[in-house]
């Protein structure tokens, strides 16, 4: 049996522009037009968001959570990492922050692309923060 190499159909450019583009214009983003918008551009139809509360699917699903995310912390900014790609995945770690401070919790993006678009997010916290507690027990783990 011959080992058969799956070819990549997704370009690290584009995983690295949905890690970055998602992080701001979805979760950094508090106007609700722009950050659904984002999310049709950016997302698959049936998307899925991996968060530690449980799994969220679809556009309205994603923006709902994202903006309920955003309007807890509207003073917060985002300041990715570097992003690495491979395949069709890729991830991203970044911390979250009142502006100019040290962030209040850093976590890790890791996505799966399909046809261009983000076809499920998985979101990791760093254990610790205030922000994954809260998380944690709003999952009821």
């Amino acid at each position: 049996m011959e080992d058969e190499m799956v070819p990549n159909s997704e370009s690290a450019d584009r995983i690295r522009e949905l890690l970055l583009r998602n992080l701001e214009e979805v979760f950094g983003e508090s106007d609700a037009g722009l950050r659904r918008a984002a999310i049709e551009e950016l997302w698959a139809e049936n998307g899925v968001l991996y968060a530690p509360t449980g799994p969220v699917t679809g556009h309205a699903a994603i923006a709902d959570f994202a903006g309920t995310l955003r309007a807890m912390h509207p003073d917060f900014a985002y300041a990715p990492g570097n992003p690495q790609m491979l395949h069709n995945a890729g991830r991203l770690g970044w911390g979250s922050g009142p502006r100019g401070e040290a962030p209040a919790y850093t976590g890790w993006d890791f996505i799966l692309v399909e046809g261009g678009r983000i076809a499920a997010l998985y979101v990791f916290l760093d254990e610790g923060s205030a922000e994954s507690r809260r998380m944690r027990d709003a999952a009821g783990n």
